[in-house]
């Protein structure tokens, strides 16, 4: 029996797929201006950022939250 979740927005998107529109619309320098982490300041790229990101759960979500609120997943 499968579940839906109509009322997740992020269900089906992985986060290598945030990052990475993330990414393409806002670009590095502005990404790491809206999101603090070093991961995406010092030499940035997905590989290190799905790293730290999949470690690190508040960071996780806020990654998440601006992905939403960018609405990038229409």
């Amino acid at each position: 029996m499968a579940t839906t979740q109509a009322n997740n927005p992020l269900h089906g998107i992985t986060l290598e797929q945030i990052v990475t529109a993330l990414v393409a619309h806002y670009g590095w320098q502005a990404l790491a201006e809206k999101i603090d982490i070093n991961c995406f300041k010092l030499d940035p790229s997905i590989k290190s950022s799905l790293k730290f990101l999949r470690r690190t759960p508040w960071a996780r979500d806020k990654v998440e939250q601006l992905y939403v609120n960018t609405k990038l997943n229409n």
